[in-house]
Formats: structure tokens, C-alpha cells, sequence
């Protein structure tokens, strides 16, 4: 625990059999008080290894998308009773190692949600993100800020703590089950006036790592688009609803 606030770390998994064991080994275990996987149908031992691990596991019967994955994921925790849920991907990508200041900065009540930016230092690009990756992602977070007003260093990184406050409040239920659910799921959090704080987060980019290819790549650059648009046509009252009518019961 963490400022006497329950902390669980969700792992949404697909194919991460030769990189789980590794993450899961580096997550501190003496602040998280619990580990759950969801696994999405992979075609691997992910689900295996997991419950080897004495991970909190659980299968899709299908495999439903990485936005899906995530909705279980976070349904889980808070039936788990976790006051902090800090997501994290079991690729290796992401260092388990921020666990803790990202769950503290929540837990602490300094802000609702924390990023682990990769751009808040000049990593990424020298890490090994691929160069259209890098170019179209800060393209991407500047027309983001453009649309609603914030000056985040990144909307796209996987890696991501929140308030039980926000996932019992985001109507999570309505994002799209693809991998545009994470950048819907930022923007109603900005939208409803959480505060979003940022860590510099340093990442890994190895043939294991999890990956988008580049025809899905652009679909998702146009969900963005299409979301910081709708963002600012709600703030302006030209839209009403949708992504952006706060529930508590699409949980």
C-alpha cells in the first residue's frame, strides 16, 4: 500500500509469454498489493505462466481487442477494491520500475492519473521508436494540445496509473475496443477536469515488444484526430454526449 490506498497494477496481455516472467520479477512487490492479468485469447503460454507466477488471471473465451482488454482490466481491479490502478504492460517495454512514483503521485492526492511519458526526456527516438512513430506521435500530441488546451508531453504512452475516482466515473463501456480505447479514455478524463500529471518514462523498443503495424498505425492516427475534434466540439456546446457525458453506470 501506498499512503494507505490499495494499489493494483492490470496487465493487459496478448502473446507476452517470452517477456511476462520478466516484467512481473521487476514489479515492487512490498507497495503493489495485487497483480492482474487479463489475457486476451493469445496463441501462446501467457495465460500459463501467469497463473504459474501466482498472477490474478483471467481469459477472454475470444479475443475481443486491446480496449476490451483493458475494460476487463479495469473492472477487475475496482471489484478487487483498488484505490490506485496503475496499468501495465507485460511486453517489457515500460520499466515496472516507476510503479511506485506514478501510484504515489495518485495515492497522495496530487493528481487523478500520471502518464509514464516517453518524451518528456529525449529518449524515445534514440531508444529505438521507429522514426514515423516518433514523427507522427509528436505530431499527434500537438494538435492534441491545440484541441484541448492542456500541454501534456504525450497522449500515447501505455503506460498509465489512475484514481479509482476516474474509473468508476469515465463511461469506459462506450470507448471503442480497438487501441484508439487509450486515447479515448485520456481525452473524457481532461473533458471532466481530472488532473493529469506526467513522469519521464524511459522505453524499450525490442522485437518482443507489443507493436502496431503501420496500416493500424494511421487508423489510429485518425481516431485521434477524430477525438481531439470531438473533444473541442463539445467544449464549444456543438456536440452533446457520446465520449464525453460523465456515468457511473457504464462500468
Amino acid at each position: 500500500m501506498l499512503f494507505d490506498k490499495k494499489i493494483v497494477v492490470v496487465m493487459p496481455a496478448y502473446n507476452a509469454a517470452k517477456t511476462l516472467a520478466r516484467t512481473y520479477s521487476e514489479i515492487p512487490k512490498a507497495y503493489v498489493d495485487e497483480v492482474i492479468l487479463v489475457d486476451d485469447k493469445s496463441n501462446d503460454e501467457t495465460a500459463r505462466i501467469a497463473n504459474e507466477l501466482g498472477i490474478t488471471t483471467i481469459v477472454h473465451d475470444t479475443n475481443l481487442g486491446y480496449g476490451a482488454n483493458q475494460k476487463t482490466c479495469y473492472r477487475a481491479a475496482l471489484s478487487a477494491g483498488a484505490d490506485v490502478v496503475v496499468m501495465l504492460h507485460p511486453d517489457y517495454q515500460y520499466t515496472p520500475k516507476l510503479i511506485v512514483p506514478m501510484a504515489a503521485l495518485v495515492a497522495n492526492g496530487q493528481f487523478d492519473a500520471v502518464l509514464g511519458s516517453r518524451f518528456i526526456s529525449e529518449g524515445a527516438y534514440k531508444n529505438g521508436m521507429p522514426l514515423y512513430k516518433y514523427v507522427a506521435n509528436r505530431f499527434l500530441t500537438w494538435f492534441e494540445n491545440v484541441c484541448t488546451g492542456k500541454r501534456l508531453s504525450e497522449y500515447h504512452t501505455g503506460y498509465r496509473a489512475f484514481s479509482r475516482a476516474v474509473l468508476e466515473t469515465l463511461p469506459l463501456s462506450r470507448n471503442s475496443n480497438d487501441f484508439i480505447f487509450d486515447n479515448q479514455m485520456l481525452a473524457e478524463a481532461l473533458y471532466f477536469g481530472y488532473h493529469v500529471g506526467e513522469v519521464s518514462c524511459p522505453a524499450r523498443y525490442f522485437p518482443e515488444a507489443s507493436s502496431i503495424n503501420f496500416m493500424r498505425s494511421i487508423r489510429y492516427g485518425f481516431g485521434v484526430v477524430i477525438t481531439a475534434v470531438s473533444y473541442r466540439l463539445h467544449r464549444l456546446g456543438v456536440l452533446q454526449g457520446g465520449l464525453f457525458q460523465k456515468s457511473t453506470q457504464d462500468q
